[in-house]
């Protein structure tokens, strides 16, 4: 089975909830990979993604730890999506 993994950035102007670690991330760029496995059998290169996880740095409130943590895609382009919304709502709570 052919795997591949995609990264990119996603930035958050305002802390937000994340509901399944339960606790409060600050506002900041995150990165974000995506897991995506190669689906055989077909006549033309296509895959289905596996995983997504996003990366929280080390801070003094988590004791210094770097923390890979999976996400539910879904979930996470609700989240940016609540921060989109407020900083066309609220401009000036944007840094």
């Amino acid at each position: 089975m052919l795997a591949r993994t995609t990264h990119r950035t996603v930035h958050f102007d305002q802390p937000f909830w994340m509901p399944d670690l339960g606790e409060m991330v600050p506002a900041g760029d995150y990165e974000v990979d995506e897991d995506e496995e190669l689906i055989e059998g077909i006549s033309w290169l296509a895959y289905r993604r596996v995983a997504t996880f996003i990366k929280l740095p080390a801070t003094a409130e988590n004791k210094y730890r770097m923390r890979l943590i999976a996400i539910d895609p879904e979930e996470l382009e609700r989240l940016t999506a609540v921060d989109r919304n407020e900083a066309a709502i609220f401009p000036s709570l944007s840094p």
